[in-house]
């Protein structure tokens, strides 16, 4: 019998890949999937796919809909309520312009593509298309993604994982993605998979800067954690393995009764008493020995903790990290968020809060990768979930907008001095070269050396793409 990719990897389920996926199953899945697409499919394992000029992804998440037409895509020769109230600026490229806000940024155009034609029909504050290229509506009041969405890329690397690989592959900081709304986001899980394929997410506390720097807006200050990965005073090693002895047995006689289903919750405790005992990842987070000037340099904020400790978790081995500029609103009611969901004022807090920070901690991530010889290794990845309204509200603000927006790549696979598509006079609707969700995805999975067309098998025992029918951006592609 043949099987879909032939790897033996568990499902959350217990049923292995081999078994899931078999000639004889043929006829339930329809006639699209037929003989000849399945030795298709065995041809397209990841041993077989291109290399991939990326080791490592850093995904850099601006939750609440950036307002891109005032960062990446300015429009100068549009009415007064159209183009806002900054300036172009030139950059390191001849002819490429971003915003006057971010002239730090300016200097890494010849390491940058910028796509200005990302759009999408999935509905506003719906977090699961960048994540996995899916486009599916979902319920974004809902507390618990459900576990028949597709997983997030992060999470197909890990289920990829190498056998025997200690480190996790996926990580997610500061916090997991709504956790500052008292809900989880969909998008960066393991979806399908199980939860053994979610990130390995850090803590954190999150507050305002009580004394911001004159003339701006606070910042969010706090610094990413990992729970409990430090051993109490009476907690010894030997106490520690007592404990995971007697887990491992209580887990085998649940097997036993369950027929052999495998706990989907295993890796993640296997996962935390990693943490407990090896110092490569404990180590990741301990800023603390970082040099005070690089902390200096990413910002001594949230933000900038979290991009810093990310590339300290790709140098310690983590293939996919994602850093989110969430909102806290709900768990830290102070009036002052300064969330990326600009309804209000939306010029007054890019000035002095959003876009000052946002230039300090993207120059310096990407100073740092390079100096360490990591940019060439390490994609870095800047979006959002969509973008805002061309024209500009009574409030001074922009609203929800899906129709058009903008995407930032970096580094490693990345043809330098790019720029992709682009949208019309008024940076309402993609003009030329419409990129969705899952163009993103398949270019950050062509990157990395994953098969765009990598099938994984659904919870009804479906072969899904991990594309979603998106495509490689070759215009962006080195």
């Amino acid at each position: 019998m043949l099987n879909v990719l032939g790897n033996p990897r568990r499902f959350c389920d217990g049923v292995t890949r081999r078994q899931a996926m078999t000639v004889g199953a043929l006829a339930s899945l329809g006639g699209g999937f037929n003989l000849s697409t399945l030795l298709a499919s065995e041809e397209r394992k990841p041993a077989t796919a291109p290399a991939g000029k990326a080791k490592n992804v850093l995904m850099v998440y601006l939750h609440g809909g950036a307002p891109t037409q005032d960062m990446f895509d300015l429009k100068p020769n549009a009415p007064t309520e159209i183009r806002g109230e900054f300036k172009p600026i030139a950059t390191n490229v001849t002819g490429i312009q971003i915003c006057e806000l971010l002239p730090k940024m300016s200097r890494w155009m010849h390491r940058c593509a910028i796509v200005r034609s990302v759009t999408h029909k999935a509905g506003c504050h719906n977090t699961l298309p960048g994540f996995t290229g899916s486009e599916q509506t979902v319920d974004i009041n809902d507390p618990i993604p459900k576990d028949s969405y597709p997983p997030a890329m992060g999470s197909v690397c890990e289920y990829l994982k190498p056998p025997g690989t200690d480190m996790p592959y996926y990580a997610a900081l500061p916090s997991y993605l709504g956790w500052g709304f008292a809900i989880k986001r969909p998008g960066p899980f393991g979806g399908f998979l199980g939860k053994r394929f979610d990130p390995l997410t850090s803590e954190c506390k999150p507050s305002i800067d009580p004394k911001p720097p004159t003339g701006r807006r606070p910042m969010w200050l706090g610094t990413p954690t990992l729970a409990d990965a430090t051993l109490s005073q009476e907690m010894t090693l030997n106490r520690l393995d007592t404990r995971k002895d007697l887990l491992s047995q209580l887990d085998d006689e649940q097997r036993r009764v369950e027929g052999g289903t495998v706990d989907s919750f295993s890796r993640i405790r296997q996962q935390a008493f990693s943490l407990l005992t090896k110092s490569k990842l404990k180590s990741a987070f301990d800023i603390e020995t970082e040099d005070p000037r690089v902390r200096d340099k990413y910002g001594r904020h949230l933000f900038g903790n979290s991009a810093l400790i990310g590339r300290r978790l790709v140098e310690a081995g983590v293939r996919f990290v994602d850093v989110y500029w969430d909102g806290y609103q709900t768990r830290v009611p102070t009036g002052l968020d300064p969330y990326w969901d600009t309804h209000s004022n939306n010029f007054i807090q890019l000035k002095q809060v959003n876009l000052p920070n946002l230039d300090q901690t993207f120059d310096a991530l990407m100073d740092d990768l390079d100096d360490r010889g990591l940019l060439d290794e390490t994609l870095v990845v800047m979006m959002s979930d969509f973008g805002r309204t061309p024209k500009v509200n009574g409030s001074a603000g922009r609203d929800h907008w899906t129709y058009c927006y903008s995407a930032v790549f970096a580094g490693a696979g990345i043809k330098g001095g790019t720029i992709c598509g682009a949208s019309d006079s008024q940076a309402a609707f993609v003009k030329d070269r419409p990129v969705r969700p899952a163009d993103i995805c398949s270019t950050i999975y062509h990157c990395l050396g994953i098969d765009p067309e990598t099938l994984i098998v659904d919870k009804a025992g479906r072969p899904m793409p991990i594309s979603h029918g998106g495509e490689p951006i070759r215009e962006v592609l080195a």
